[in-house]
């Protein structure tokens, strides 16, 4: 999307109502049959993600994903193997992209830890949320002249409210929808907060990434989900015409059912692949530690197993530092577990990483 200057003397103001919706609109009979199956799908994933040898194990992977997913919307793109590299090593050069990608793992872990620790999310820790993703500090829009044009036609297809005042009233009813618990399904107010942060447009620049990581953020804040570990920005991309469609159709038609529905139908099947990488991550920790048990025992090492999951891309200082060993046998580790196949090093720069290959490829997946 791309933004225009204001013509003079011109009111580029669009009156966006406050919420709720009309509960008729977003309570229909379809909408609680979708709710139902949506539900299942998330508390599947919620009680799996707890079977895990270490939750960071996925915690790690999907958070990566969903950043580079979701920066990819924005066409800011990298690849897995760079973003792996930059988390694991010191003194390397880290192109621009990968960078920004990086920074939406910050700010998602940012604002997990804020609602952790403070129970609630406000306007401020929304900002903050942005400040990160886009290095800088200009907060709110205060300057009129924002627009949203189609990449292709250069047609104006939005113009979002202009007045500062107003984005702050805007801003503070969103904030009391996201935290307030009442008898309507948080997956539905999911929908919503979504739609109404999307068309208020608050800030200058990083909207789209940082109402995705609202999402997110938003299951876990009401207890949907324990970590940020649903990858729905997978969804989003391979369903782009509709997502912004129908983002634009509740604006226009003030069509609900179906953008609350593509939502929902989003959460379900995201929620059941990542459950089945879930199985998959499990399944695979079962084989190599059977692995290093028969070709290796000497080498077998719970600790150590979990450490090679939760960092694919692994070092010797990440061992020495885990498991209080020495150099001399954290290198002995890595080593041998690389002479019977489950790892394989890769010079970066100065540094000599040890890839956990098969769970790299499963997590790229």
């Amino acid at each position: 999307m791309k933004k225009r200057a204001a013509k003079k003397n011109s009111i580029p103001f669009n009156d966006l109502p406050l919420l709720p919706p009309d509960p008729t609109k977003i309570e229909t009979i379809g909408i609680l049959r979708q709710v139902v199956q949506s539900s299942i799908a998330l508390a599947e994933l919620k009680g799996l993600a707890n079977t895990l040898p270490n939750p960071s194990i996925l915690l790690n992977a999907v958070i990566l994903k969903e950043a580079q997913t979701s920066s990819e919307i924005e066409n800011v793109i990298t690849t897995h193997d760079k973003l792996y590299q930059a988390l694991s090593t010191t003194g390397t050069q880290v192109d621009q992209d990968t960078k920004e990608v990086l920074r939406y793992r910050e700010a998602m872990l940012d604002g997990f830890n804020m609602i952790q620790k403070k129970g609630f999310l406000n306007t401020n820790g929304i900002v903050a949320i942005q400040e990160i993703l886009e290095e800088n500090n200009a907060g709110l829009r205060r300057l009129p002249g924002t627009s949203l044009k189609n990449a292709v036609t250069g047609e104006v297809i939005y113009t979002p409210p202009d007045d500062y005042q107003t984005i702050i009233s805007l801003m503070g009813n969103l904030e009391a929808y996201i935290n307030e618990t009442d008898i309507l399904s948080p997956l539905i107010k999911l929908a919503v907060q979504h739609y109404q942060f999307e068309s208020i447009h608050p800030f200058y620049d990083g909207n789209g990434r940082t109402g995705r990581i609202l999402n997110v953020l938003y299951l876990c804040l009401h207890g949907l989900l324990d970590r940020p570990i649903l990858y729905l920005s997978d969804y989003i991309i391979k369903h782009k015409a509709d997502y912004y469609r129908l983002l634009g159709e509740v604006k226009t038609h003030d069509r609900w059912e179906e953008w609350i529905l593509f939502v929902l139908k989003g959460v379900e099947v995201t929620a059941k692949a990542t459950a089945g990488q879930i199985r998959a991550i499990n399944q695979l920790f079962t084989e190599l530690q059977d692995k290093i048990k028969d070709r290796a025992p000497k080498l077998y090492n719970k600790d150590l197993l979990e450490l090679l999951f939760e960092q694919p891309y692994c070092k010797i200082e990440f061992l020495v530092e885990r498991l209080k060993i020495s150099r001399v046998t954290a290198s002995k580790y890595l080593h041998g577990l690389e002479h019977i196949g489950m790892l394989q090093s890769k010079k970066i720069w100065k540094e000599t990483l040890y890839i956990n290959t098969e769970l790299f490829e499963l997590l790229k997946k």
